[in-house]
């Protein structure tokens, strides 16, 4: 320690009551030696009187005395910490204090004050020594006694209420300022009393008689305070004004707050009523957050500005004291505040706006806000916020506060700000959010079918759970597309991935199974093809043949079914094999060749097929259905599956949804899409066919067969159309073809009309010039029907043509 440093504790610490005193002359020779100098340094006063004072201590201060002694001379007096030496030569470490004790007209002489410092704490203080510490003191100062009456108070204590010292002696707490809570700082005083144990950093939370609107927050400190025997006198308490650090406090809490409440969803609504919750009461007593109705479609914020020159807002979120909310319907209602108003000035610069009080300038839209405080209540203060991030204005946030409370100030605009900007980012990317998940569900539902059309062969219904929740979008898809001879295609696929590129490149495989279905190929050709245009794909759009697209890994299920004959074809790419539901509840799984994932290469792809009875039922899934984190478990799966689908529901459609909710969770691992199909027969008396000759006399049979059945079925205004199609199909087979031939008429939601040939050439529609004779049979067929088309059988090729049903009994 510096000597200076040890000057300054010996000030501060000193003992006057066990100090040994001596007398020195001017120069500083020992003039007088008392007992307790002797008891102290060991000397005699014989031999102590008329040694110099720097014989008096070690060598190393012994340099020092000379500049002790000048100071003595210019300062009246020296206080510090010397060595002195004893008799024995040991150091004696003490703490020194000289004083003048001139006489009148005397020589000079001085008064030197020596205690051994040892353990001492420090200076014995007289009582106008520790008044002027307490009376100088920021912090409050009090003591109290057992009735907790005030015996003693410093002046500090004033400035935390309850006036001056002399008017708080003899009354407790609660006297001088009712309505502090004294009753909880009591009770901490009685504690200290009773156990002994001091209480510190108590802190005590009021509002003061002097500043009713805000809250004051104070530290606490008690002891007890005992007389010689151990017995409690009292308490004595100190008080700390922590206002600050609590609001600061609050302040840390509330933005902690915020970080965990806002922005728990992409939901721009649920979002900006967070920010009302979170500010609702701890820093305000009502808040409204209005956004751009352009920001709640997920659009860039536009101006809003109406024809009068209002801004319309919508009330997203709304919070008060009395539990007043925005509706919870997605229909919020409109506030349009006056051009000129404070909301609208914030949306146009993008700057706060601070009101401690409202007034009657505001009349004009202060209507639109949460009604705060009761009828009468007065004024509120109100702070107005631009909800801003990545720089647009997106709406504004108003905080209100009551007449009762304290008023918006400056801190709080900062706080408001930073409080608004974390929510801002929320509001705002929830707003992008939106954006690009609506014009992802416009590509879903433009890829997806929004109904299955109707038909005669099967009665359907399905449903889809994608595992991004979010977005909705998956890579499963699911189909039924209407074929040629009142047949059908049941088609179940699925992407790897999920999201907006699963969903797009399902939507190109979905677009090709069209394509490919229309050609009328059977199922394992169409999925050859699929195959190659997967192939192809990945080739085009990467480096090589192991490029990975979307597509590439694709699993299909193609299924064809006849309604005719009940004969149902189908063939599997990577894909589970569809289970069914036979007409008496019996469920089986489809003993289906597995065929490669599309792209992937191998071996080639199989049909299998089957006879179906009318009422069974087909049960086309993905493999999300059942994979649901389990792996090797397909057994368990299947016995899951038939499980589900044995039980009994009322419609197809509520089956389907039955499926879906046992086996799969709301939040699931992998999409998921069920396609069920209640397969039909059509009656005999709707379908008739004949066996022709390779004889261009058979024609004209044919057309009163025709005509006949068309009777028959109460269809006899499509007689005409009938016959010249039949007429034209039945001599091309005869003139191009060969044997057998056979004409089918099939009535239903169509009048279909099929001519097979043994052929195996498909005709081509030509375009004659007016000079020609012939060749405008098919061109002639292609006019009078709605569409028509060829398909090769295993023995040939059908030309088949479809016409509206118009006429009675349809």
């Amino acid at each position: 320690m510096g000597t200076q440093d040890e000057d300054d504790v010996a000030r501060r610490r000193f003992d006057v009551a066990d100090a040994a005193p001596l007398l020195l002359d001017g120069r500083g020779v020992v003039t007088s030696w008392t007992r307790d100098a002797e008891r102290l340094l060991g000397y005699a006063a014989a031999e102590a009187v008329g040694k110099d004072l720097g014989g008096l201590v070690t060598h190393a201060d012994a340099g020092r005395m000379p500049d002790v002694l000048e100071r003595c001379r210019q300062e009246g007096g020296w206080a510090g910490l010397l060595s002195a030496r004893r008799r024995d030569g040991q150091p004696v470490p003490v703490m020194a204090r000289i004083t003048s004790a001139d006489e009148p007209g005397g020589p000079a002489r001085w008064l030197v004050l020596l205690n051994e410092r040892g353990e001492a704490p420090g200076w014995g203080m007289s009582r106008s020594v520790l008044e002027q510490m307490v009376d100088g003191s920021p912090i409050g100062i009090a003591i109290v006694d057992t009735d907790l009456r005030f015996v003693w108070s410093n002046a500090a204590l004033s400035r935390f209420g309850g006036g001056p010292p002399e008017r708080r002696l003899g009354l407790r707490l609660a006297d001088i300022q009712p309505g502090l809570d004294a009753e909880a700082a009591e009770a901490q005083m009685r504690r200290v009393l009773e156990s002994g144990e001091p209480v510190i950093g108590y802190e005590h939370v009021v509002r003061l008689r002097a500043a009713p609107h805000r809250e004051t927050a104070h530290m606490l400190s008690f002891t007890r305070l005992d007389d010689d025997h151990g017995n409690p006198m009292g308490v004595y308490y100190t008080v700390v004004d922590i206002t600050d650090r609590h609001r600061a406090r609050q302040r840390l809490a509330l933005l902690d707050r915020a970080g965990r409440l806002i922005g728990r969803t992409l939901d721009i609504v649920r979002t900006a009523q967070e920010l009302a919750d979170v500010a609702v009461p701890g820093f305000a007593d009502a808040v409204a957050v209005d956004l751009l109705e352009a920001v709640l479609r997920g659009a860039e914020p536009g101006a809003g500005q109406r024809g009068d020159g209002s801004v319309a807002l919508r009330r997203a979120g709304q919070r008060s004291r009395t539990g007043a909310e925005a509706s919870s319907s997605r229909s919020e209602p409109v506030v349009a505040y006056p051009s000129d108003s404070p909301p609208v000035r914030c949306l146009a610069d993008g700057r706060p706006w601070l009101a401690e009080r409202l007034g009657p300038e505001h009349e004009d839209w202060r209507p639109l806000l949460p009604v705060v405080g009761g009828e009468h209540a007065g004024p509120p203060s109100a702070l107005i916020v631009p909800v801003r991030a990545r720089g647009a204005t997106l709406g504004v946030t108003t905080f209100l506060r009551r007449s009762t409370q304290e008023p918006f100030g400056e801190d709080d605009v900062a706080l408001a700000e930073d409080l608004v900007s974390r929510a801002a980012v929320c509001v705002d990317n929830a707003r992008r959010y939106t954006r690009e998940r609506d014009a992802a569900l416009v590509l879903q539902r433009s890829l997806l079918p929004h109904s299955l059309p109707e038909q005669d062969a099967v009665e359907v219904a399905a449903c889809y759970r994608p595992a991004d929740e979010l977005t909705g979008l998956g890579g499963d898809w699911y189909d039924l597309i209407p074929l040629s001879g009142a047949r059908v295609a049941l088609v179940v696929g699925e992407v790897p991935g999920h999201g907006i590129d699963a969903a797009a490149a399902m939507g190109r495989l979905r677009t090709a199974v069209r394509t490919l279905a229309a050609l009328d190929l059977p199922p394992d050709e169409v999925l050859a093809h699929l195959d190659d245009v997967v192939a192809r794909t990945a080739h085009e759009d990467g480096s090589g043949p192991e490029s990975v697209t979307e597509a590439l890994g694709s699993g299909c299920l193609y299924v064809v079914y006849d309604p005719v004959d009940g004969r149902c074809a189908m063939a599997a790419a990577g894909h589970p094999a569809p289970a069914v539901v036979l007409p008496d509840g019996t469920v089986t799984f489809v003993d289906l060749p597995q065929g490669p994932p599309l792209g992937a290469g191998g071996p080639s792809f199989e049909s299998a097929e089957l006879l179906l009875a009318p009422d069974s039922t087909l049960a086309l899934h993905t493999d999300g259905l059942l994979a649901q984190g389990e792996e090797g478990a397909l057994d368990a799966d299947r016995d899951r599956l038939r499980q589900a689908l044995e039980r009994q529901a009322s419609s197809l459609d509520l089956r389907c949804r039955t499926v879906i909710d046992a086996l799969v969770p709301d939040r699931p691992l992998d999409d998921v899409a069920l396609l069920m199909a209640r397969t039909r027969r059509l009656s005999p008396d709707r379908v008739a066919h004949w066996e022709l000759p390779a004889d261009p006399a058979a024609v004209a049979e044919a057309r009163k067969a025709a005509s006949r059945r068309l009777a028959d079925w109460d269809l006899a205004e499509l007689s005409f159309t009938t016959e010249l199609v039949v007429s034209e199909l039945v001599t091309n087979a005869i003139r191009y073809a060969s044997s057998p031939i056979r004409l089918r008429l099939i009535r239903g939601r169509t009048l279909i009309c099929e001519v097979h040939d043994g052929g195996a050439t498909a005709p081509h529609l030509r375009h004659p010039r007016t000079t020609d004779e012939g060749g405008r049979g098919l061109l002639l067929v292609s006019q009078v029907t709605r569409r028509w088309g060829t398909r090769f059988v295993p023995d040939g090729k059908i030309i088949w043509a479809e016409q509206s049903l118009t006429g009675p009994g349809v």
